[in-house]
Order: C-alpha cells, then structure tokens, then sequence
C-alpha cells in the first residue's frame, strides 16, 4: 500500500512539474488572472460552473472570491451556479439538465463578464452550452481542462489545459490553479 500511495503522490507532483515548465500555460494562467482583475475592475462577476468535482472546485474557488483567501477583505462578485439545487431540478425536470448553467448563465452574465467553465475532459455538454451561452453574451470564457480540452477548447478566450489525461490529477491542477487565481486577484485589490 505504501507504494501505492508514493506512486499516486509522485504522479500528482509529475503533473505540476509539467505545469511549471510550460510557459505557454503559465501565461494562460496569468492571462486568466489579468482578465478576471479587468472585469472586475469595471464592475464585473465571475460565474463559474462544472459538473461532480469540478462543481466542487467551482464552488471552492468562488466562495475564496467571495470570502477571503489571505487577506480579511470585501467580498468580489463571483458565484458557482450549481448551488441553487430549486432551480437545477426544476430546469433539469422542465428543460434538460444540459440547459441549466447556460439559462442562469444568460440571466446572470453581462458583456465583460467572465464564465470560468471547468470540465476535466472539456466535453461535458452542460458546460458546453454554458461557454456558448457566454460568448453569445460577449462575456470572457476561461476554460480549465485536461490534456485536450475537447469541445470547450474552441469556446474559450483562454483554455488552461491540465497536461494529463487522469481526472483525479487534473481536478488536483485545478485546484491548485484556483488558488493561484484567488490569491493573485486578492493581491491585487486588496495588497
């Protein structure tokens, strides 16, 4: 078992070393950053949205905006929009479970807003809909994938494409990206 845990462990530092040593990511990572601090700047919100534990991740990094990080600070506009489970029933029961980040992206989102849309295998369909729904809108769409990034690629001004294809790993850069964007944004806001 010891070695089982060592090799999970390993591949999950793999995945950050390959992270940290591509410089094309590293910048989509600070274009990311550089975006969200724009539009909230003029008075924008950050949407995010996912499915399993990329609804966790969406959650967690969110309410980091909306909380605190680091710093004991306001609150900035950002929001995971799964969390109203009302409304996710009542739109997967009169809709299809498919439409219902991209209604409430359409209901929520502003031009110069920006949908964070996380999918580990960039093809799960809600996610897709949503990421049209806000180009349609004239919002910023990062999306946080895998390897490919798969349909929700060619939807986004930005795609931070984890380089592996194993969900677990990618969710574990996800997060991990996550927390580098809140802590950047704080920083700079708030110093």
């Amino acid at each position: 078992m010891k070695k089982a845990i060592l090799d999970i462990l390993n591949a999950s530092i793999e995945v950050k070393r390959a992270i940290t040593e591509n410089e094309q990511l590293i910048s989509e990572i600070e274009r990311s950053i550089n975006a969200i601090n724009q539009s909230l700047e003029q008075g924008g919100r950050i949407l995010f949205c996912g499915n399993g534990g990329s609804a966790a991740d969406a959650q967690h990094i969110a309410a980091e905006l909306t909380g605190r990080f680091y710093i004991d600070r306001p609150p900035l506009d950002a929001e995971a929009l799964h969390v109203n489970s009302s409304y996710l029933t009542a739109v997967a029961n009169d809709y299809e479970f498919n439409e219902a980040y991209a209604r409430l992206v359409r209901a929520k989102g502003r031009p110069g807003d920006i949908l964070v849309a996380l999918s580990t295998s960039g093809n799960s369909r809600n996610v897709i809909l949503a990421a049209q729904a806000a180009r349609d809108l004239n919002m910023f769409v990062i999306g946080m994938s895998g390897l490919t990034g798969g349909n929700l690629a060619s939807l986004c001004d930005i795609c931070i494409n984890v380089p592996s294809k194993d969900t677990p790993r990618i969710q574990e850069a996800h997060i991990t990206i996550g927390h580098i964007l809140c802590q950047q944004v704080e920083q700079h806001f708030f110093g």
